[in-house]
């Protein structure tokens, strides 16, 4: 497992659920924030912007592909965190193509086990690995 990938997922993490609590889409801000409270290394901070960014900057895109694949549950349902770690796998699965989707998944549900609640690791899995059957398929 690479830490600083993990490290950099979860900085993510806390950034798209600041800017979604704060209804705050501009996420600078609040990222310079996280990353100054973090006090973490440039490579991890570098590759967390880059996914809040590609999250954020697709989010219309990635909701519409959630909901497709979140059999009977609506977004606005989910949990703040299972919603965001749902956006952050897609934006990886659909836009970071050098990442397997193995690892994506697998980090998706380990994060997931970490910050949600009991059933988000086996719900995160389930919805993710259905978006990457059907991009498989295309």
């Amino acid at each position: 497992m690479n830490t600083n990938r993990r490290k950099s997922r979860e900085l993510a993490l806390q950034a798209l659920y600041a800017c979604e609590s704060g209804n705050d889409d501009s996420f600078e801000k609040v990222f310079a924030t996280i990353t100054q409270e973090a006090a973490t290394s440039p490579v991890i901070m570098e590759y967390a912007k880059k996914l809040v960014g590609k999250t954020l900057g697709s989010k219309t895109e990635i909701d519409t592909l959630l909901s497709a694949h979140a059999a009977n549950w609506d977004l606005k349902r989910m949990t703040v965190i299972d919603r965001n770690i749902l956006r952050m796998a897609a934006a990886e699965l659909l836009f970071f193509k050098e990442i397997p989707y193995k690892v994506v998944i697998d980090e998706a549900v380990e994060i997931a086990k970490l910050y949600g609640t009991d059933e988000s690791g086996k719900f995160v899995n389930g919805v993710i690995d259905s978006i990457h059957k059907e991009m498989t398929r295309d």
